[in-house]
């Protein structure tokens, strides 16, 4: 079952690089007594992901910030290294790039895409969400992966 507004987010952790190579980032390091806008894609460097939905929120850092929001993390079923790339690739140093090698956190919330048919396996679905201390208060998902509306950072800041 897919989690949805009110739900606490599941206990779980990502892989960040750091200085010092890949780290865990466990869900209560990044959720814990903050508020945090998480966003997910399907694949990093994939056309939409790429040029439609990390850029929004590159632009738009700044501004997502200014309303309260205390980190801007994107998250994908990629590996570390693939999200380090991105990362470098799109001037993306606002925002903290999780990866989610084995779609253990896109499974966790129920929020998987079978993209077997296109050749990339299974996925995170499209979405963007506002955590507050570990609980989510806002949740748009797309309804198609080649879509960046919904989930949009123009569409976040409104809702802000």
């Amino acid at each position: 079952m897919a989690i949805k507004v009110g739900d606490r987010v599941p206990n779980g952790a990502f892989t960040v690089m750091t200085a010092d190579g890949p780290k865990p980032m466990t869900t209560d390091e990044l959720f814990k007594g903050k508020k945090v806008v998480l966003f997910a894609v399907p694949g990093a460097f994939t056309p939409t992901c790429h040029r439609n939905h990390l850029p929004g929120f590159v632009k738009n850092a700044a501004s997502i910030k200014a309303k309260g929001i205390d980190t801007i993390a994107v998250t994908g079923v990629n590996d570390v290294f693939v999200m380090d790339a991105w990362k470098k690739a799109s001037g993306g140093d606002g925002i903290e790039f999780l990866a989610d090698g084995s779609g253990s956190w896109a499974n966790a919330v129920g929020l998987t895409a079978d993209l077997t048919e296109r050749g990339l396996g299974v996925r995170s679905q499209r979405y963007c969400m506002v955590v507050e201390n570990g609980v989510v208060k806002t949740l748009n998902v797309e309804d198609a992966p080649g879509k960046a509306d919904i989930s949009g950072a123009d569409n976040l800041l409104k809702s802000l």
